[in-house]
């Protein structure tokens, strides 16, 4: 009998794994956490008090940009680039001890959320003490033999990935936030700068020496990258034709071909979409300059609603934030109105709906007007269909499919009372229908 009560009890532990896991990658969203500006104090402690408004939002996943001390050397502006890591194995003191993380992550547990560090594996800070130690663990000028900076971010030196060395250190400092502070898993800065075969060993040897599922985002949209192990990767691609079509450079079939391709490259893996992020914010003036008044809101549906998607929310974006955030200043992101709250908490608990589910049927709807993109979703009696205006026009037609009774709209959450054969969308207007 004990032998049989352990199998079971084994046999329920997997099956709560695995929904655990299927949870994560079937109905997951994922919220940006800027801690230095989400609060007054910028403080690990001082966010803890949005966590509840988050959930009850629908939040899933929380990504906090990179926690950990800044250099000195090189540093931009008066605070730094939280991406010139001066210690992977360390938190930033400005935001609080490991002891206040640690109850960070415990207290977001508690309240269903996945927590996912922002993690640089491509450079460190120009102060790092591997530059003292280790110096064959960077990239070096063939000329001077110093460290080099990547691109132009002169506050960080590029690591060196033919040093296998180096790479055992960089895999067990990702196994320290896993085992020391139990988080979830990563968001991986500038993913495809590092080799595949680095995120091959170093993802596999995580999920082989933890008992829990994990969560790893690729900030790349690159098929090598993402078949190295990431969950999900970056859609940068989207994001730049949606910002194009406000700037009338591009159409919705711009974006519908350029999201077949995508869907073509990797399948039904998860592609994430956004409006803003904190490099958009701050450097292109997202979403507010990008997407500017109601704009936001098509596109943003759209990242709920597209195959294969997990959509991002930038903080701020729910109160919404006016403003580019600075990067290397304190700067604090204003939350009090939460104006799109309402909206994000809709298109969250919508996707919960089983028409979301990775066995639903997608189909594209073809257009005679370059402006409209449509498309529905089947799976049994349930189905879903959603109309989208990219353009400043009012755009009028007939209905793909037969709108009657059976289908509620969401925006207002009220039932189809006649049958409806035409539709007309105002300027960056939408539509959701479902039954």
């Amino acid at each position: 009998m004990k032998k049989i009560g352990l199998l079971v009890s084994s046999i329920l532990l997997c099956n709560l794994a695995i929904a655990q896991d299927l949870s994560i990658h079937n109905q997951n969203n994922i919220y940006e956490v800027n801690i230095r500006q989400i609060t007054p104090e910028g403080t690990f402690k001082a966010f803890e008090q949005h966590l509840t408004r988050l959930k009850e939002m629908g939040v899933k996943t929380l990504w906090f940009m990179p926690i950990y001390p800044i250099s000195v050397k090189d540093r931009k502006g008066t605070l730094g680039s939280y991406y010139a890591i001066q210690d992977y194995k360390k938190i930033n003191p400005q935001f609080g001890t490991l002891q206040d993380w640690k109850h960070l992550v415990n207290e977001a547990h508690k309240k269903g959320f996945f927590v996912i560090i922002d993690w640089v594996a491509n450079h460190t800070g120009a102060d790092h003490q591997w530059l003292q130690t280790h110096p064959a663990f960077y990239v070096q000028d063939s000329i001077t033999h110093q460290p080099i900076a990547p691109f132009d971010w002169t506050d960080v030196r590029k690591l060196n990935y033919s040093n296998y060395e180096l790479r055992d250190s960089m895999s067990a400092s990702l196994q320290y936030w896993i085992k020391e502070t139990n988080i979830d898993g990563f968001r991986c800065d500038v993913a495809a700068e590092v080799p595949s075969s680095f995120w091959r060993k170093a993802i596999s040897g995580l999920r082989n020496s933890v008992k829990k599922p994990l969560f790893f985002l690729a900030e790349a949209e690159d098929t090598a990258i993402y078949n190295a192990g990431f969950d999900a990767c970056y859609m940068w691609s989207s994001f730049t034709i949606m910002k194009d079509i406000v700037l009338g450079k591009k159409n919705a079939i711009d974006l519908k071909n350029n999201m077949l391709g995508s869907n073509k490259l990797f399948g039904k893996k998860l592609q994430m979409y956004f409006t803003s992020n904190h490099d958009e914010n701050s450097w292109n003036k997202a979403d507010f300059g990008t997407m500017p008044g109601a704009i936001h809101e098509v596109f943003a549906a759209l990242t709920f609603t597209l195959p294969n998607t997990i959509p991002l929310i930038y903080n701020g974006q729910e109160e919404p934030t006016n403003k580019a955030i600075s990067f290397f200043e304190k700067d604090t992101i204003i939350i009090n109105k939460l104006q799109r709250a309402s909206f994000y908490k809709k298109m969250i608990s919508f996707r919960k709906n089983p028409l979301f589910s990775n066995n639903a049927q997608f189909d594209y709807y073809t257009f005679d007007n370059k402006n409209l993109l449509g498309f529905e979703r089947t799976i049994g009696v349930h189905k879903l269909i959603v109309i989208a205006n990219l353009s400043s026009q009012t755009i009028s037609g007939n209905y793909p499919i037969v709108i009657n009774n059976q289908y509620r709209n969401l925006k207002t959450n009220k039932p189809i009372t006649t049958i409806k054969n035409t539709y007309q969308l105002g300027p960056w207007d939408y539509l959701i229908y479902y039954k």
